[in-house]
């Protein structure tokens, strides 16, 4: 097997652990909130404080990565989550837990930012959907697994032990990637000279180039798009990764185990649109170029997800609900490799900056939407009307493509 693929294992592995860390709480909301007397508004600001703390310092760690390398920051970033991720078990009151939480989402920021990093120097230009794929599919899996892990162990041992085995998991895959991983494939142990030629020439980055400090990026035009179209493609991702249990179980009315089964389907079925994803928009990119092969997966992605939610919110049939809805994450996240991928393309060396800068705005749509759907569910007890609000936001992300020019570098003003 070529050295690169075994530093994608790493990254696979690196990425089911983070969702099975995020999708954690979600699976035990109604332990934590019976546990702590919270209600759905009160709990919507739990789980806002990670995407808000996620948001605020993701472009930094990317940008840190640019000018660290991967390696080392991506260390820090999962000893630091996995830390955060076990003392949310000792949580007492809504205080500490709001803390505990807006602190785990600030250590968690910059994973995939610096996931991109590594995909920019370790892959020939050719292969980077794909690669994206696979990280993302890996996310799906973790978010497939949780229920059908931390349920028997809740069950078991209780919610709060499940946060502290999560934390030494993290911490094992912190110590191992910084003892085998280097930043660049010449670097790195038992490499062939043959796969490191084959790395070099093929991928974005090239030795003339150089960095471009990550103020300058942001004020490129065609990076807004993009942030955009992430903004709002987000508010679908964080319905599943906060809300969904609670949506089956008190606005459905679904069992514990119903529920677990749809949000492992969901998960399962987003790591095949992953794949799908990636890969077909590398096919597409060898076939009609870069611009329709990224273009074609984001805008048919998204705009059958939007569909999709909107069916879902207007059915009566709880079932059939489950399904639209394991549906969307299928069609929605389609898109999802295909975002971090042009963020290679037009990211090249300053991938990790331009990574962080688009899940910036990405996780502060899962903030916003976080909290909204709490205070509307709270205050309207219809559980339906957020699915509304999230069908228009894909939808718009989804024309948003339209804007988004995977041929232009963020360099060229």
């Amino acid at each position: 097997m070529n050295v690169r693929y075994r530093v994608l294992s790493g990254l696979f592995l690196l990425s089911t652990i983070t969702y099975l860390d995020r999708v954690c709480m979600n699976v035990v909301s109604k332990y934590v909130k019976a546990d702590l007397h919270l209600d759905n508004q009160e709990f919507g600001w739990i789980l806002g404080a990670f995407s808000l703390a996620y948001a605020l310092f993701e472009i930094p760690t990317g940008s840190l990565g640019d000018s660290l390398g991967p390696r080392r920051v991506l260390t820090r970033v999962v000893f630091w989550w996995s830390g955060f991720t076990a003392l949310t078990g000792t949580a007492f009151s809504f205080t500490y837990l709001l803390v505990v939480r807006f602190l785990f989402g600030a250590g968690e920021a910059g994973a995939y930012p610096n996931a991109s990093i590594v995909i920019a120097r370790w892959f020939p230009a050719v292969e980077t959907g794909r690669a994206q794929s696979v990280i993302w599919a890996a996310g799906r899996l973790g978010g497939a697994l949780t229920p059908l892990l931390v349920i028997p162990l809740v069950h078991w041992a209780g919610w709060r032990w499940a946060f502290g085995l999560l934390g030494i998991l993290g911490v094992m895959w912190a110590i191992g990637w910084y003892a085998w991983f280097r930043d660049e494939p010449a670097e790195m142990p038992g490499i062939t000279a043959a796969e490191v030629a084959e790395i070099e020439a093929g991928r974005h980055i090239k030795k003339t180039d150089h960095r471009i400090p990550w103020t300058t990026i942001i004020r490129n035009p065609d990076l807004w798009a993009l942030m955009l179209m992430c903004h709002l493609f987000f508010y679908g991702s964080y319905f599943f990764t906060n809300w969904s249990s609670v949506y089956f179980q008190e606005g459905r009315g679904l069992s514990e185990d119903e529920t677990k089964n749809f949000i492992s389907l969901s998960y399962f079925l987003g790591a095949i649109g992953c794949l799908i994803g990636g890969g077909l928009s590398d096919v597409l990119t060898k076939r009609y170029g870069l611009k329709i092969g990224r273009r074609a997966v984001g805008v048919t992605g998204l705009g059958l997800s939007s569909l999709f939610f909107l069916l879902a919110g207007l059915t009566t049939d709880n079932q059939l609900a489950g399904y639209l809805l394991a549906t969307c994450v299928l069609m929605k996240d389609l898109a999802l490799p295909v975002a971090f991928a042009v963020c290679v393309d037009i990211g090249q060396r300053n991938a990790g900056t331009v990574a962080g800068s688009m899940n910036f705005a990405g996780q502060l749509g899962g903030f916003f939407i976080t909290i909204l759907f709490g205070i509307i569910v709270e205050q309207t007890k219809n559980f339906n009307y957020p699915l509304f609000m999230i069908a228009g936001c894909l939808l718009v992300s989804a024309l948003l493509w339209f804007r988004i020019d995977p041929t232009k570098p963020v360099a060229v003003q």
